[in-house]
This record gives C-alpha cells, sequence and structure tokens, in this order.
C-alpha cells in the first residue's frame, strides 16, 4: 500500500512539472511577441492640438504586440486566407520579410488581426502603451526628442525592421510607437470626442468625422518614416478613411487581445479541478482525469498549465 502511494505521489510530482513545462510553452506560443498592458490609469491627451484635450483614463489590462506587424506575417495570412496583397508589396525599399508591412487599409488590418485571433487596439490602449507606467511620456522614451530612437522625417529612407530602435521602445518594451509607421486603430475619429469620453476603457466615438465629404474616419497613430518630429509624441492623432491606403508608404498596424478576468472563486474551483485531474491522471484514470481539466478550463480558459494538461491527457489516452 505504502509503495502504491509512494508511486502515485511520484507519477503527480513528474506530471505537474510535465504539465507546468507544457503550460510554459503554450503560454509562449499563445502570447508570442505580445506585452501585457496592467489595469491602470493614465494621463490620455496633451496640450498641444484642440483634439488632444488631456484627461485620464483607467484601462484594464490588456495584451499588445510588441512589434508592427511585420511582412512575413502579412505572408502567411495571405497564404491562409486568399486576402489581395497590401499597396507597395512588390517595392524594394519597403517588402523585406523583417520591415513593417504597409500600404494596408483599416480593413485590411482589421481582417488580419481576426485572423490572428486578436484586435486592433483601442486609442487608448495604443496610448498607455506609447505612454509607458508614467503614464505621461511625450515620447516612447521620455520627453525629449532623440533622432537615434525613431525612423522619422525621411532619416533613414524606408521603413526599418520592426525590431529596430530598441533604446526608442516605450516604458512598456514596445517598439516603434514613433515613427516607422502610422499605425491603425480600433477607433473612429471625431475632433471632439474626448471632451466627452468614458473615463474607464474608452472605445471611441459611435461614428467618425466626415472630412470633406469623403467618408467618415478612423484613427492613426505613432508617426511614420515620412512624417514630420510633430507626428511622434504619443498623443499625436491622425486620421484617414477605413478603406482608404493613401499615404500607404508609411500605413501600417499592430494587433492587441483583451485579457479576460476570472474571479477569485472560480480560480480556487478550477485549481481543485486541476488538482483532481493530476491525481487521476497518477491512478490512470484518463477519462476522470479529461473530466476533471475540462472543468478547470470552463472556470479559467486562457490558463496556459490546464490547456497543456489537457494535451498531456490527450496524448496519453492515444497511447
Amino acid at each position: 500500500m505504502r509503495r502504491h502511494t509512494l508511486l502515485q505521489v511520484g507519477l503527480g510530482t513528474v506530471l505537474v512539472a510535465g504539465s507546468l513545462s507544457l503550460a510554459n510553452a503554450a503560454e509562449t506560443v499563445a502570447e508570442k511577441d505580445m506585452v501585457k498592458i496592467p489595469r491602470g490609469e493614465f494621463a490620455m491627451g496633451s496640450n498641444e492640438h484642440s483634439d488632444e484635450t488631456k484627461h485620464q483614463v483607467v484601462l484594464d489590462a490588456y495584451l499588445i504586440d510588441k512589434y508592427e506587424a511585420s511582412n512575413a506575417r502579412y505572408k502567411e495570412f495571405m497564404r491562409a486566407t486568399g486576402h489581395p496583397a497590401p499597396a507597395y508589396w512588390d517595392d524594394p525599399r519597403l517588402n523585406g520579410p523583417t520591415q513593417p508591412v504597409v500600404g494596408v487599409s483599416w480593413t485590411d488590418a482589421n481582417a488580419f488581426c481576426k485572423w490572428e485571433g486578436k484586435r486592433l487596439p483601442t486609442e487608448a490602449e495604443w496610448e498607455r502603451a506609447a505612454k509607458g507606467p508614467e503614464g505621461d511620456n511625450h515620447y516612447p522614451w521620455g520627453h525629449h526628442l532623440d533622432p537615434k530612437k525613431a525612423n522619422y522625417g525621411q532619416n533613414v529612407g524606408r521603413t526599418m525592421p520592426v525590431d529596430s530602435y530598441p533604446e526608442g521602445v516605450s516604458g512598456f518594451g514596445v517598439f516603434n510607437m514613433a515613427g516607422n509607421v502610422f499605425e491603425w486603430v480600433e477607433d473612429w475619429y471625431d475632433p471632439k470626442y474626448y471632451k466627452s469620453s468614458l473615463a474607464l476603457n474608452p472605445r471611441g466615438a459611435e461614428k467618425g468625422y466626415n472630412f470633406a465629404n469623403q467618408g467618415p474616419v478612423k484613427v492613426l497613430r505613432g508617426g511614420s518614416w515620412l512624417a514630420p518630429e510633430t507626428s511622434l509624441h504619443t498623443s499625436h492623432r491622425f486620421w484617414n478613411q477605413p478603406e482608404n491606403n493613401s499615404y500607404g508608404v508609411g500605413l501600417g498596424f499592430r494587433c492587441a487581445k483583451s485579457v479576460t478576468a476570472v474571479s477569485e472563486e472560480s480560480i480556487q474551483a478550477a485549481r481543485e479541478a486541476f488538482i483532481q485531474a493530476l491525481v487521476a491522471m497518477g491512478a490512470e484514470k484518463q477519462a476522470d482525469a479529461m473530466a476533471s481539466i475540462e472543468k478547470a478550463l470552463s472556470l479559467d480558459p486562457n490558463n496556459a498549465e490546464y490547456q497543456a494538461t489537457r494535451e498531456l491527457i490527450k496524448k496519453s489516452t492515444k497511447k
């Protein structure tokens, strides 16, 4: 009896270690090249332009791509979906695999993010990621312009790889939020929106401003390799019609993803189900183990440790 108990404990320890190892791998895949921005408050806007009325905003935690979407990633998207190539796809100045994809409309960018299981960031999410933990940086790296930390004003003559300018990252570690390419965000643009914006998780105006009767416009952020230094500050707002890829040589995007909040009660109940799954695995009761791990995932669906354990159970069942 004692030998059997020790065997179960040993198996349980091995399985826990294995599931933790697989969990780390699953988490790496699920959140590869994304940065988690914690729940917090920051000063959105500035005193520079009339459409940037300064106001306090609180955002729930979310994930945002560390890098702008690259040509290599976009090529995978086109192959998988048959989506047409963007403008300038064959331009040798702009089509290197590690350079950011350009010449995309808002519709293109939105479709890509959905394909990756993500979405475009809101304007508020983009700005918080750019301003960093301090919450009010004028540039991603601080308060003073440094030409060595961004690609702008045709100082290079082309886009740079998405992991360029590591010394210019934001305080959260997000690359090229000043220069390289303008970035589409989710929101409609309205020059008066900040004066009535919600303080918690704002989603932008209900409809876009119609410039010169050309149609409502979406927000662009971040400046580009062509744009002047005035476009680099973290609160700067620009706009374009969602189907339009004008300014295309400097028009790209990055994606974001919501972080689902799980209650403390659900976390505890999920943990208990997870432990039951490990015990059942040690006893080689795979059906019971699968039932328990499915219960854990129903309570805490984004837990990489539980996802990895389910895969481990599936593999052992096939043997």
